[in-house]
């Protein structure tokens, strides 16, 4: 599935528990879960917006590093998600 794909099915609060529960990380997914209830949005929201704040802030270091991840796997589009919703919800893994 292509990423703007598995993006679109984050309109759907199903696709967007299928897709965390595809990426095998819960720990991802409760901080995901958690920082989506604190800031009153809904969980496809937040992963949205963790998104495009990945695309667009990302220095030529993480891109490097994730193109190399992406290179060497069968899934890259799981790769890059569980890197973009990592760096978003990194604050809450630190409290």
């Amino acid at each position: 599935m292509l990423l703007g794909d598995i993006i679109a099915s984050f309109q759907d609060e199903a696709g967007i528990n299928e897709t965390l529960f595809s990426l095998g990380d819960l720990a991802l997914t409760a901080r995901l879960v958690a920082l989506a209830t604190e800031s009153n949005v809904s969980t496809g929201e937040l992963a949205i917006q963790s998104v495009g704040r990945f695309v667009n802030g990302a220095s030529d270091e993480e891109w490097l590093a994730l193109l190399g991840q992406m290179s060497r796997s069968d899934n890259p589009g799981q790769v890059f998600l569980r890197r973009a919703l990592a760096t978003a919800t990194s604050d809450v893994a630190n409290r």
